[in-house]
């Protein structure tokens, strides 16, 4: 027969937190540095980009200005980009690209927009007025070599001090996962894609 009891159980998951508490609360003490942040969404898995915009959604809610430069998906009608429409003192979504490389099937074309898109997100990184800046599927013109690595590590080694920039996109290079901040790889375990299901409003877009 146990002698514990409801008291008890109460009494230990007390201690037992309030001793999770304090060490939380040392660790925390010892982050004090408060910088602009390099990071990157990568993976086969699902949800890179939608994680990204829920970033954005953030410094919507904190009143921070954010900038979206879509190198890829520009031609999709995104439920992201219709709500944050919505906020136009607060976020400056430009949609660039016509769609993935085996849609347009025009390279040339494809690296004109890559550049135009480029040299966009480099305004807004470079603008002080811009707290985070979305670079949505850049992994893939990177990818593609449709603009050089070492042009785009040169711009976000040397980003404003507090400026937030987030990367999206599989197969990132290994030199800008060396350089980032943040990095989260996406793992696909299952997706409805394989069985027959096609993209839906409010889930791929």
């Amino acid at each position: 027969m146990t002698d514990e009891t409801p008291d008890h159980d109460n009494a230990r998951h007390h201690e037992k937190m309030a001793k999770k508490k304090a060490a939380r609360a040392k660790i925390m003490a010892g982050k004090t540095i408060e910088k602009g942040l390099l990071i990157v969404h990568t993976g086969k898995g699902k949800g890179k980009s939608t994680a990204a915009f829920g970033m954005v959604f953030r410094c919507v809610g904190h009143g921070m200005k954010s900038g979206v430069i879509q190198f890829v998906k520009g031609a999709w009608a995104t439920g992201e980009r219709t709500v944050l429409e919505k906020f136009p003192d607060l976020v400056t979504i430009k949609a660039m690209g016509e769609g993935f490389t085996w849609e347009t099937q025009d390279r040339e074309r494809d690296i004109a927009h890559s550049r135009a898109a480029w040299e966009e997100a480099k305004k807004m990184i470079a603008d002080p007025d811009y707290k985070m800046v979305l670079l949505d599927e850049l992994n893939i013109v990177l990818r593609y070599d449709y603009l050089p690595l070492e042009e785009v590590l040169e711009v976000l080694r040397n980003k404003p001090e507090g400026k937030h920039v987030v990367v999206t996109g599989r197969n990132a290079k290994d030199e800008l996962i060396e350089v980032a901040d943040l990095v989260t790889e996406m793992e696909q375990v299952k997706h409805p894609f394989r069985s027959g299901v096609k993209a839906q409003a409010g889930i791929e877009f």
